[in-house]
Protein backbone atom coordinates (compact mmCIF):
# COMPACT_ATOMS: atom_id res chain seq x y z
CA UNK A 1 0.00 0.00 0.00
CA UNK A 2 1.38 3.31 -0.98
CA UNK A 3 1.96 5.96 2.12
CA UNK A 4 -0.43 8.75 0.09
CA UNK A 5 -3.47 5.46 0.15
CA UNK A 6 -2.52 4.99 3.54
CA UNK A 7 -3.16 8.59 4.83
CA UNK A 8 -5.83 8.62 2.86
CA UNK A 9 -7.54 5.64 4.25
CA UNK A 10 -6.97 7.21 7.87
CA UNK A 11 -8.03 10.15 7.31
CA UNK A 12 -11.77 8.53 5.92
CA UNK A 13 -11.39 6.77 9.04
CA UNK A 14 -11.48 9.06 11.36
CA UNK A 15 -7.74 8.01 12.50
CA UNK A 16 -6.11 11.61 11.21
CA UNK A 17 -8.25 15.15 11.50
CA UNK A 18 -7.84 16.49 8.22
CA UNK A 19 -4.89 18.86 9.39
CA UNK A 20 -2.98 15.35 10.55
CA UNK A 21 -3.56 14.78 6.65
CA UNK A 22 -2.58 17.41 5.39
CA UNK A 23 0.69 17.80 7.22
CA UNK A 24 1.74 14.05 6.80
CA UNK A 25 0.67 14.51 2.99
CA UNK A 26 2.71 17.88 3.07
CA UNK A 27 5.78 15.54 3.90
CA UNK A 28 4.77 12.79 1.60
CA UNK A 29 5.74 15.24 -1.40
CA UNK A 30 9.40 14.63 -1.56
CA UNK A 31 10.85 11.37 -0.08
CA UNK A 32 14.88 10.88 0.22
CA UNK A 33 16.41 7.79 -0.50
CA UNK A 34 19.54 7.27 2.26
CA UNK A 35 20.35 10.31 1.83
CA UNK A 36 21.10 9.93 -1.95
CA UNK A 37 17.56 11.10 -3.66
CA UNK A 38 15.24 13.27 -2.78
CA UNK A 39 12.30 11.82 -4.95
CA UNK A 40 8.92 13.97 -5.57
CA UNK A 41 5.80 11.13 -5.47
CA UNK A 42 3.18 13.79 -5.74
CA UNK A 43 4.74 15.30 -8.56
CA UNK A 44 1.90 13.80 -11.04
CA UNK A 45 -0.75 14.21 -8.95
CA UNK A 46 0.20 18.19 -8.05
CA UNK A 47 1.52 19.33 -11.79
CA UNK A 48 -0.01 16.31 -14.41
CA UNK A 49 3.87 15.91 -15.00
CA UNK A 50 5.65 12.67 -13.47
CA UNK A 51 9.02 12.25 -11.99
CA UNK A 52 11.70 11.08 -14.73
CA UNK A 53 14.65 9.61 -13.23
CA UNK A 54 18.05 11.13 -15.51
CA UNK A 55 19.94 8.19 -15.40
CA UNK A 56 23.01 10.09 -17.07
CA UNK A 57 26.01 9.97 -14.47
CA UNK A 58 24.23 8.02 -11.84
CA UNK A 59 25.36 4.96 -10.95
CA UNK A 60 23.86 1.29 -11.95
CA UNK A 61 23.09 0.59 -8.39
CA UNK A 62 21.68 4.20 -7.59
CA UNK A 63 19.22 4.06 -10.63
CA UNK A 64 17.76 0.58 -9.66
CA UNK A 65 17.24 1.78 -6.44
CA UNK A 66 15.74 4.73 -6.93
CA UNK A 67 13.77 3.19 -9.98
CA UNK A 68 12.36 0.39 -6.44
CA UNK A 69 11.63 3.22 -4.37
CA UNK A 70 9.36 4.78 -7.05
CA UNK A 71 7.44 1.82 -8.27
CA UNK A 72 6.57 0.77 -4.98
CA UNK A 73 4.91 4.19 -4.93
CA UNK A 74 3.43 5.18 -7.63
CA UNK A 75 3.30 1.41 -10.00
CA UNK A 76 5.92 3.12 -12.56
CA UNK A 77 9.65 4.26 -13.30
CA UNK A 78 10.78 6.49 -16.66
CA UNK A 79 14.46 6.57 -16.58
CA UNK A 80 16.18 8.77 -19.65
CA UNK A 81 19.41 8.88 -20.81
CA UNK A 82 19.96 5.47 -19.92
CA UNK A 83 23.32 3.41 -20.63
CA UNK A 84 23.21 0.09 -22.46
CA UNK A 85 24.61 -0.85 -18.63
CA UNK A 86 21.89 0.67 -16.81
CA UNK A 87 19.07 -0.66 -19.52
CA UNK A 88 20.34 -4.30 -18.60
CA UNK A 89 20.36 -3.85 -14.59
CA UNK A 90 16.75 -2.39 -14.84
CA UNK A 91 15.78 -5.22 -17.01
CA UNK A 92 17.28 -7.90 -15.12
CA UNK A 93 16.11 -6.43 -11.86
CA UNK A 94 12.03 -5.97 -12.82
CA UNK A 95 11.89 -9.36 -14.88
CA UNK A 96 9.14 -11.11 -12.93
CA UNK A 97 7.51 -8.07 -10.85
CA UNK A 98 6.62 -5.36 -13.72
CA UNK A 99 6.61 -4.58 -17.52
CA UNK A 100 9.79 -3.07 -19.15
CA UNK A 101 9.55 -1.71 -22.07
CA UNK A 102 12.53 0.14 -23.65
CA UNK A 103 12.95 2.72 -26.05
CA UNK A 104 16.39 2.22 -27.44
CA UNK A 105 16.52 5.49 -29.87
CA UNK A 106 15.41 7.67 -26.98
CA UNK A 107 17.23 5.49 -24.49
CA UNK A 108 14.39 5.92 -22.30
CA UNK A 109 13.32 2.83 -19.36
CA UNK A 110 9.80 2.82 -18.51
CA UNK A 111 8.78 0.53 -15.89
CA UNK A 112 5.13 -0.44 -14.99
CA UNK A 113 3.60 -2.65 -12.35
CA UNK A 114 1.44 -5.10 -14.48
CA UNK A 115 -1.45 -3.56 -12.99
CA UNK A 116 -0.61 -0.01 -13.69
CA UNK A 117 -2.33 1.58 -16.71
CA UNK A 118 -1.78 4.71 -18.85
CA UNK A 119 -5.30 7.40 -18.98
CA UNK A 120 -5.78 8.20 -22.05
CA UNK A 121 -6.64 12.16 -22.17
CA UNK A 122 -7.68 12.86 -25.36
CA UNK A 123 -4.51 15.28 -26.03
CA UNK A 124 -2.86 15.13 -29.77
CA UNK A 125 0.44 15.78 -30.16
CA UNK A 126 2.33 15.90 -33.08
CA UNK A 127 6.36 15.95 -33.59
CA UNK A 128 8.22 16.39 -36.87
CA UNK A 129 12.42 16.23 -37.02
CA UNK A 130 14.65 18.03 -39.68
CA UNK A 131 16.82 15.13 -40.13
CA UNK A 132 16.91 11.34 -39.19
CA UNK A 133 19.72 12.34 -36.63
CA UNK A 134 17.39 14.69 -34.94
CA UNK A 135 15.08 11.95 -34.01
CA UNK A 136 16.28 10.21 -30.78
CA UNK A 137 15.50 13.18 -29.38
CA UNK A 138 12.36 13.30 -30.52
CA UNK A 139 11.77 9.83 -29.28
CA UNK A 140 11.98 11.53 -25.94
CA UNK A 141 9.58 13.72 -26.43
CA UNK A 142 7.18 10.98 -27.69
CA UNK A 143 7.44 8.48 -25.15
CA UNK A 144 6.85 11.18 -22.60
CA UNK A 145 3.84 12.32 -24.23
CA UNK A 146 2.96 9.06 -24.30
CA UNK A 147 3.06 7.86 -20.84
CA UNK A 148 1.51 11.29 -19.81
CA UNK A 149 -2.00 10.10 -21.53
CA UNK A 150 -1.47 11.59 -25.35
CA UNK A 151 -1.71 10.48 -28.60
CA UNK A 152 1.19 11.06 -30.60
CA UNK A 153 1.88 11.38 -34.51
CA UNK A 154 4.94 11.62 -36.17
CA UNK A 155 6.95 12.45 -38.65
CA UNK A 156 10.46 12.67 -39.56
CA UNK A 157 13.06 13.99 -42.01
CA UNK A 158 11.57 17.21 -43.55
CA UNK A 159 14.21 19.21 -43.56
CA UNK A 160 14.14 22.42 -45.29
CA UNK A 161 16.80 21.68 -47.92
CA UNK A 162 13.88 19.08 -48.99
CA UNK A 163 11.00 21.67 -48.02
CA UNK A 164 8.55 19.92 -50.50
CA UNK A 165 8.63 17.13 -48.10
CA UNK A 166 7.09 19.09 -44.88
CA UNK A 167 3.73 19.80 -47.08
CA UNK A 168 1.86 16.27 -46.92
CA UNK A 169 2.99 15.42 -43.35
CA UNK A 170 2.39 19.50 -42.32
CA UNK A 171 -1.62 18.65 -44.26
CA UNK A 172 -2.17 15.73 -42.01
CA UNK A 173 -1.13 16.96 -38.87
CA UNK A 174 -3.33 19.45 -39.37
CA UNK A 175 -6.64 17.06 -40.53
CA UNK A 176 -5.58 15.33 -37.42
CA UNK A 177 -6.45 18.26 -35.08
CA UNK A 178 -3.24 18.32 -32.86
CA UNK A 179 -3.15 20.68 -30.25
CA UNK A 180 0.02 21.21 -30.49
CA UNK A 181 3.43 19.94 -32.48
CA UNK A 182 7.25 19.58 -31.10
CA UNK A 183 9.46 20.62 -34.16
CA UNK A 184 12.95 19.06 -33.40
CA UNK A 185 15.93 20.69 -35.65
CA UNK A 186 19.89 21.27 -35.79
CA UNK A 187 21.79 23.06 -37.85
CA UNK A 188 20.32 26.51 -38.56
CA UNK A 189 16.96 25.20 -37.05
CA UNK A 190 14.43 26.50 -39.37
CA UNK A 191 12.29 24.10 -39.84
CA UNK A 192 10.58 25.41 -36.56
CA UNK A 193 10.13 28.74 -37.80
CA UNK A 194 8.41 27.34 -41.61
CA UNK A 195 5.93 25.22 -39.34
CA UNK A 196 5.06 27.82 -36.71
CA UNK A 197 4.00 30.26 -39.43
CA UNK A 198 1.85 27.96 -41.23
CA UNK A 199 -0.21 26.04 -38.56
CA UNK A 200 -2.65 27.75 -35.61
CA UNK A 201 -1.49 25.93 -32.94
CA UNK A 202 1.71 26.28 -30.29
CA UNK A 203 4.79 24.90 -31.88
CA UNK A 204 7.74 24.33 -29.43
CA UNK A 205 11.25 23.63 -30.76
CA UNK A 206 13.82 21.97 -29.78
CA UNK A 207 17.50 22.24 -30.96
CA UNK A 208 19.35 19.68 -31.02
CA UNK A 209 23.26 19.53 -30.39
CA UNK A 210 23.81 17.97 -34.52
CA UNK A 211 26.10 20.70 -35.26
CA UNK A 212 29.57 21.21 -35.98
CA UNK A 213 31.83 24.09 -36.88
CA UNK A 214 30.87 27.50 -35.96
CA UNK A 215 28.07 27.24 -33.25
CA UNK A 216 28.34 23.87 -32.93
CA UNK A 217 26.78 21.58 -30.19
CA UNK A 218 23.59 23.28 -30.92
CA UNK A 219 24.49 26.66 -30.02
CA UNK A 220 23.77 28.06 -33.33
CA UNK A 221 20.30 26.01 -32.87
CA UNK A 222 19.10 27.17 -30.16
CA UNK A 223 20.26 31.12 -31.18
CA UNK A 224 18.46 30.92 -34.25
CA UNK A 225 15.46 29.80 -32.72
CA UNK A 226 15.61 32.12 -30.37
CA UNK A 227 15.40 34.56 -32.94
CA UNK A 228 12.49 33.45 -34.47
CA UNK A 229 9.95 36.02 -35.79
CA UNK A 230 7.69 33.52 -35.91
CA UNK A 231 4.99 34.02 -33.43
CA UNK A 232 3.29 31.29 -31.09
CA UNK A 233 6.87 28.90 -31.02
CA UNK A 234 8.01 28.34 -27.79
CA UNK A 235 11.81 27.03 -27.49
CA UNK A 236 13.65 24.57 -24.74
CA UNK A 237 16.66 23.60 -24.26
CA UNK A 238 19.59 21.85 -26.33
CA UNK A 239 18.52 18.31 -27.03
CA UNK A 240 15.47 18.66 -24.32
CA UNK A 241 12.95 15.55 -25.73
CA UNK A 242 11.52 14.80 -22.12
CA UNK A 243 11.23 18.88 -21.54
CA UNK A 244 9.48 19.44 -24.72
CA UNK A 245 7.48 16.35 -24.32
CA UNK A 246 6.29 17.77 -20.64
CA UNK A 247 5.69 21.03 -21.98
CA UNK A 248 3.40 19.81 -25.26
CA UNK A 249 1.54 17.69 -22.92
CA UNK A 250 0.50 20.13 -20.41
CA UNK A 251 -0.77 21.96 -23.27
CA UNK A 252 -2.93 19.28 -25.35
CA UNK A 253 -4.04 17.66 -22.22
CA UNK A 254 -5.66 21.14 -21.18
CA UNK A 255 -7.02 21.16 -24.71
CA UNK A 256 -8.56 18.00 -24.41
CA UNK A 257 -9.90 18.31 -20.92
CA UNK A 258 -11.76 21.67 -22.52
CA UNK A 259 -12.89 19.83 -25.54
CA UNK A 260 -14.97 17.20 -23.28
CA UNK A 261 -16.75 19.69 -22.02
Amino acid sequence: MSALKDILEKAVKGELTIEEAEKLLRLQAVAELEGMAKIDFNREQRRGVPEVILAENKTISDVVDIAHRMIQESGRVIASRCSQQQIRALRDAFTNEAVFKVNEKARIAVIRNKDYSVKRTGGKVGILTAGTSDIPVAEEAKVIAEEMGCVVYTSYDLGVAGIHRLVAPLKDLIMKDVDVIIVVAGREGALCSVVAGLVGVPVIAVPTSNSYGFGEKGVSTLMAMLQSCSLGLSVVNIDAGVAAGAAATLIANRAAKFREK
